[in-house]
């Protein structure tokens, strides 16, 4: 089974990654991890953080020749900022000015009093969203994994602020790789630049919402035994996962309630190689289960925390009223919340691949997924022959 742990603080000398369960024989391919940390650096709106850190990853474990061998791969991305607060940041001599006035909207106060802290640092550091550059790599190697059963995961920014931009049924084009923000409708793609702009001239900051979609999802994966084993539990657990985000549809999602039952669900037809749907407002899970048809989530994201012009707040040190903190952020992260989407979807269905098709090599998962293919389609054959005759 695959599964994942990761270490390290925002300004701290790195990050760290462990990602268990991987079949040995997995050809690495370093420059799509690459890519994708890339992409998750990209977006019109990011703040000047991205400018310093380059991010590359290096392999400590569980990879030899380019290939994985069975056991743990560990990954480790280096902080370039490190360097420049090594005062602050250093694991065993850091230390500095105590921040004290907990940002709305973040973790900085809930943390002081879980943890017992008196400098905010100790939390905030952990609580951002820096941590998502392990997540990502993690990620592209489990999107690796996906691609040995024929899965393809892809996203798009459907809105930021109050620009929406135009539903589309199929999956992302090129178009969104060339768009500043992500999006593959090019009059919001336009509009949306507009409003970060907006937003960065007035000191504030501005969320929105993303797709991600998988495709090529074979039916079953997931479960419907425990609520723990439903595949959309997983998926909207990981994605709600991902620092900002505060809600998280599948397929129709809250636009279902307004349908009645009659028009709510994917009806099926007859097809030469099995029933076909005319509709996905199921977004490819039914009773906890993958139906076949793409996996489709749908992600709102709120503002960021930090302001220019801060919000209220109260110095924790004095108990007086005072501006809330001022740390460097982003004006608008939603385009490379969309790569951490991604990223995290491609986490949860490989968890739920390694469950129903396992296998300690390459070899093994490939013959498992081929045999419950040819399972499924003898199965459809036996109860609907070709003549007619069940």
């Amino acid at each position: 089974m695959i599964r994942y742990l990761t270490a390290g603080e925002s300004h701290g000398p790195a990050l760290v990654g462990i990602l268990d369960g991987l079949p040995a024989g997995m050809r690495v391919d370093v420059p799509a991890i690459q890519m994708e940390l890339k992409r998750r650096q990209g977006g019109h709106g990011r703040g000047r953080r991205m400018q310093i850190e380059s991010d590359e990853v290096e392999f400590l474990s569980g990879v030899r020749g380019g290939s994985t061998l069975g056991s743990p791969v560990a990954l480790y991305l280096r902080n370039r900022d490190f360097e420049n607060v090594r005062s602050l940041m250093d694991p065993m001599t850091g230390s500095g000015p105590a921040i004290t006035r907990p940002r709305p909207g973040h973790a900085d106060f809930a943390g002081a009093l879980k943890y017992r802290h008196r400098d905010l640092r100790n939390v905030l550091e952990r609580a951002s969203a820096r941590e998502t550059a392990m997540r990502v790599a993690v990620g592209a190697l489990c999107r690796q994994y996906l691609a040995l059963v024929g899965i393809r995961v892809s996203g798009r920014v459907v809105r930021i602020g109050d620009v929406a931009a135009r539903q589309f049924d199929q999956a992302p084009g090129p178009e969104v790789e060339e768009s500043p923000v992500r999006c593959d409708d090019e009059a919001a793609s336009a509009a949306m630049v507009e409003a970060i702009d907006k937003a960065k001239a007035a000191g504030d900051t501005l969320g929105g919402a993303f797709e991600v979609r998988a495709a090529g999802t074979p039916v079953g994966i997931g479960g419907n035994r425990q609520p723990g084993d439903r595949l959309d539990a997983r998926i909207a657990g990981a994605l709600m996962s991902i620092q900002t985000v505060k809600a998280v549809e599948i397929g129709s999602g809250s636009f279902g309630g307004a349908f009645v039952g009659s028009t709510a669900h994917d009806t099926f037809e007859p097809g030469q190689n099995g029933p076909s749907r005319g509709s996905n407002r199921a977004g490819g899970i039914e009773g906890g289960m993958s139906n076949g048809q793409d996996v489709v989530a749908y992600v709102r994201v709120k503002p960021i925390a930090t302001l220019m012009r801060p919000l209220a707040s109260v110095d924790l040190a004095t108990g007086s009223r005072a501006p809330a903190t001022i740390v460097r952020s982003d004006v608008c992260a939603v385009p490379a919340a969309s790569v951490i989407g991604e990223a995290m979807l491609c986490i949860a269905l490989a968890e739920a691949v390694s469950e129903k098709y396992g296998g300690d090599s390459v070899e093994e998962l490939t013959a498992h997924f081929a045999a419950s293919e040819r399972g499924a389609k003898a199965l459809f054959s036996v109860l609907h022959p070709p003549d007619g005759n069940a």
